[in-house]
């Protein structure tokens, strides 16, 4: 008698890359570490300077609904370079990336799977953020076409910073030395970005330097939704410049493309 082995088909990358994501989800989840810092360290941030610093904005704009922009490109800043730098350097330091590169699922499943976490993470550090913005502050919110920009700047302004995360995490031995390296310069760029205080009053050399990083332009696109067009003037050029927003942010993302597909590695250097 003879018998015949049944072999089932491989689930679909769709299945695969779903799975995955909610894998990534669930991990992050489980880290109140991660929870705390990434998702409710803006909102810590935005409920004690929004009560706390008083700015003389004009045009009838108090300093949290200034601050409104500032404080969601953080929120997008901490959920993908941040979040993307720890997460992956410890995977790749406890042999976590090497052992999935020793399994059947696509490589593209787990690069896809992040891109879902940190969009789920963003997506509610924003909705957290407006929610106290306006119960709290009493901040206006977008109308109009002005939902579109802030759909496309806070969109580009993720993905170039996550490309940029997966690629500093390549730099670090561990989490902790992504983290020790990665935090203190996430600090800088957001207080030279116009994020905690109005971008004129930083000095012209520092935001020159902030010029050279998405943040600040994250925050400049942000702002424009947030602000009546008055205000435009304080901005360097004089106007809100959304068309070199998007030139920016675009160029980081090929960028941040280019250095992922040219620097990532799948196990320590030196491992077999």
């Amino acid at each position: 008698m003879t018998t015949s082995t049944e072999h089932r088909p491989l689930p679909s990358l769709l299945s695969v890359c779903r799975t995955r994501a909610g894998v990534e989800l669930k991990e992050f989840f489980r880290q109140r570490e991660s929870v705390v810092f990434t998702l409710f360290f803006p909102v810590i941030l935005l409920l004690a300077l929004g009560a706390i610093l008083d700015y003389d904005l004009g045009s009838g704009v108090d300093f949290p609904q200034y601050f409104m922009a500032g404080i969601i490109a953080v929120g997008i800043f901490g959920a993908s370079l941040q979040n993307m730098a720890i997460h992956i350097a410890g995977e790749r330091s406890d042999g976590t990336l090497k052992s999935l590169s020793g399994t059947p699922m696509p490589k593209s499943a787990y690069f896809i799977g992040k891109v879902v976490q940190v969009l789920a993470v963003a997506v509610a550090t924003i909705v957290i953020l407006l929610l106290i913005g306006v119960f709290v502050y009493g901040i206006e919110l977008p109308t109009g076409r002005d939902w579109l920009t802030f759909a496309w700047v806070a969109a580009l302004g993720a993905a170039a910073c996550t490309l940029l995360g997966i690629t500093v995490s390549t730099l670090a031995r561990n989490s902790r030395s992504a983290s020790a390296t990665v935090t203190p310069i996430a600090l800088v760029l957001e207080f030279i970005s116009g994020v905690f205080l109005p971008f004129d009053q930083v000095p012209t050399w520092l935001q020159t330097i902030a010029s050279l990083f998405p943040l600040k332009w994250m925050a400049q696109g942000l702002r424009s939704v947030f602000l009546p067009d008055e205000l435009a003037l304080r901005e360097p050029a004089g106007s809100f410049e959304l068309g070199r927003v998007a030139l920016v942010l675009g160029l980081w993302c090929v960028v941040g493309l280019v250095l992922c597909v040219r620097t990532f590695r799948w196990q320590e250097r030196g491992d077999t």
